[in-house]
C-alpha cells in the first residue's frame, strides 16, 4: 500500500486475506468466509446473491438458478448471473460454485475464466469428473 510516497505493509487482516487467497489458489483447500468486505458500493440485490454464494460450503455448487431462490427471486437465473459476473470479490466471494443449469460450469469473470473457474472447483473437492474434463 502506497501512502504519501512511502510503501507500507497491508493491515494485518488483508494480509492474512491475502495468505489465504493465495495458498487457495496453490492448491490448498481453504474457508474465506471470515474475510470481511466493504459492500457499502454494491447494489442490495448484488449483495443478497453474495450472500448466498458465500453460504456455499467449499466442495458444494448450486444452480444461477437455486441462488435466485434462496434469495427470494425465483427466475431470476439470468439476473444472479450477471451480478455474479460483476462480482467485485472473486474468489472471496465464492461465484465459481455457481453453475449453469444441467450442471455446466457457465461464466466466470475473473483471471483465467473458465479454466480458472474449473481448477477453483477441483482444489475444493467440487462436482462431478465431467465437470474438470
Amino acid at each position: 500500500m502506497r501512502r504519501f510516497g512511502e510503501e507500507s505493509p497491508p493491515p494485518a487482516d488483508v494480509q492474512r486475506a491475502i495468505e489465504a487467497i493465495v495458498a487457495l489458489l496453490e492448491g490448498e483447500p481453504r474457508d474465506l468466509t471470515g474475510v470481511v468486505l466493504d459492500m457499502e458500493r454494491v447494489p442490495e440485490f448484488n449483495r443478497r446473491v453474495y450472500a448466498a454464494a458465500r453460504a456455499i460450503p467449499p466442495g458444494e455448487t448450486l444452480t444461477y438458478g437455486e441462488v435466485a431462490e434462496r434469495i427470494g427471486e425465483r427466475g431470476a437465473a439470468q439476473a444472479v448471473g450477471q451480478a455474479l459476473g460483476r462480482n467485485p470479490f472473486p474468489i472471496v466471494v465464492p461465484c465459481h460454485r455457481v453453475l449453469a443449469a444441467g450442471g455446466g460450469l457457465g461464466g466466470f469473470s475473473a483471471p483465467g475464466g473458465v479454466d480458472t473457474k474449473r481448477r477453483m472447483l477441483a482444489i475444493e473437492g467440487a462436482g462431478t469428473p465431467a465437470l474438470f474434463v
